[in-house]
């Protein structure tokens, strides 16, 4: 009967950390705002404004949010090749009004 009781404690224990071990994983992924990306074009006529939120501490993803001019926001693909130039020129864009003239 104690084996019994000693078993049922020990279950007990192991899936009170595996819950709490699922928790902070939920937790941690839950600080990036994307879930997915898209690939595929988006003509920039459609494009209200893009955010660039690099990775860190927050999220280990590099995540670029355009606002669409209906007010929907989408998360961009950061790998593919026309949202690699729209960054390039936004990073362009920064530097040179950092930058003193």
């Amino acid at each position: 009967m104690e084996r019994k009781i000693v078993a049922v404690a020990f279950l007990l224990a192991l899936v009170s950390v595996a819950v709490s071990e699922g928790k902070k994983m939920i937790s941690e992924n839950s600080k990036c705002q994307c879930i997915s990306n898209l690939s595929h074009f988006i003509r920039p006529k459609y494009i209200k404004s893009i955010q660039l939120i690099e990775s860190g501490p927050h999220c280990n993803n590099v995540e670029i949010i355009a606002t669409l001019k209906g007010g929907r926001e989408v998360c961009l693909e950061p790998a593919a090749p026309w949202v690699r130039l729209i960054t390039k020129a936004i990073r362009e864009k920064s530097n040179k009004t950092e930058s003193p003239v």
